[in-house]
């Protein structure tokens, strides 16, 4: 039979603190619970004051208390009234309720959780309102919000790994007020893959309009934070980005995106026909070798589903010489390139997000809510996927050098 577990607080200690009350009331406001944490707030103001009085004596200052202001403050279950110490020169800047604000710890990172999660501003008031009969103002959620992009920044110019092994580069479309007019802006993610396999979010870049010189900027940066070698870039056929990836990590092997060539493939069938093509699809790229994916794509085209959606089959084509290099690597790391599972989730999520929001009023409005749903994502990144133990090992016989310099 297992042990007791040990409770976090003596029984003793409450049953005092239950002592006369009605328990169905303690997680009620001002319940029990609203109390502890005024009590436990007053208590922490105090001990700040005492120390800070105490700092002032040592280096030879004369201050004293002067009383209590009182103070409302939000927590994560409604209004609080609290007492804050006072001292007679008003040099007391307390810590944990520092002057000017008015809300307890926690209750912003709860704001901060429901707009990563898609909540517009509207919908944000009106949970604190039912739940926790809080009524918060749209510029106080806007500015607790705003402090995210401090973070924002932090992140965007974080160092990176020396060697990713792949790096899957994606781009969605958002619609982003712009000098007076809603315009449709591109946001590209960079998802790569470490060593280890975990997967990591290298960056977010907004732009209305893509080319090379956009390209090489970022691979720039993405240098200059750390990263020294690329073994596998998977893109988009996005316009002068293989250009700009091999004149920085001239190594790199770039590879069209099998993922968006399936996606955009099925976006021209109807939805019951889109299990049977996807199904004829993999027979192009399950092919053995670039010969005889060709000549699937070939039986694809002149059988039933190419008759029928001759788009797809041009498509392919198209892309077709940035599609070859995919056939030259080995199953497992086939795999671990076209997965729906690395991108296409990550993609969900921010289409997701975007959808509820209509248009965002600016780049940083829709930075700071793609940071956050990014960040999210990421938290539920456990494992490195199934096959990443196969795919590493292939990986250190076909880059065996480039491997063993970083």
């Amino acid at each position: 039979m297992p042990a007791r577990k040990k409770p976090v607080l003596p029984d003793d200690l409450v049953d005092q603190l239950m002592l006369g009350r009605d328990p169905s009331t303690v997680f009620d406001r001002n319940g029990l619970l609203d109390e502890l944490k005024r009590a436990i707030a007053q208590r922490a103001l105090n001990a700040e004051m005492d120390h800070h009085l105490a700092t002032e004596a040592a280096d030879g200052g004369s201050n004293s208390r002067n009383g209590y202001g009182r103070k409302t403050v939000l927590t994560d279950t409604g209004k609080l009234g609290i007492s804050v110490p006072r001292d007679r020169l008003s040099t007391f800047d307390p810590q944990l309720i520092a002057k000017y604000r008015r809300r307890l710890p926690g209750f912003d990172e709860k704001i901060v959780s429901m707009y990563a999660r898609g909540m517009t501003v509207r919908e944000i008031r009106g949970h604190l309102d039912e739940i926790y009969g809080v009524d918060v103002s749209p510029e106080l959620i806007s500015a607790v919000t705003d402090d995210i992009l401090d973070e924002v920044a932090e992140w965007q110019n974080r160092p990176l790994e020396a060697l990713y092994p792949l790096v899957f580069f994606d781009a969605l479309r958002v619609k982003i007020r712009d000098e007076g007019m809603v315009r449709n802006k591109a946001v590209y993610v960079a998802l790569g893959v470490r060593i280890d396999g975990q997967k990591e979010i290298l960056g977010l870049w907004i732009e209305q309009t893509e080319g090379a010189k956009f390209w090489l900027r970022v691979m720039n940066e993405l240098k200059n934070r750390g990263i020294e070698d690329i073994l596998i870039a998977v893109v988009d056929g996005l316009k002068g980005f293989p250009d700009a990836i091999t004149a920085v990590f001239p190594e790199a092997q770039v590879q069209t995106c099998i993922v968006h060539l399936i996606r955009n493939s099925l976006d021209f069938v109807s939805y019951k026909d889109r299990r049977a093509v996807a199904a004829e699809l993999k027979e192009i790229y399950r092919a053995k070798d670039a010969d005889a994916g060709k000549a699937a794509l070939e039986a694809f085209d002149t059988g039933e589903w190419g008759r029928k959606y001759p788009a797809i089959a041009l498509s392919w084509q198209r892309h077709w010489q940035a599609v070859i290099p995919f056939f030259a690597f080995p199953d497992e790391v086939r795999r671990i390139i076209y997965t729906t599972n690395a991108i296409e989730a990550l993609n969900s999520k921010l289409r997701r997000a975007v959808r509820t929001r209509g248009h965002f009023p600016n780049d940083d409005s829709a930075m700071k809510l793609l940071f956050l749903v990014l960040n999210l994502a990421e938290k539920e990144w456990r494992m490195p996927p199934r096959e990443w133990a196969m795919a590493k090992s292939q990986f250190a016989i076909l880059f065996e050098e480039r491997l063993r310099a970083a």
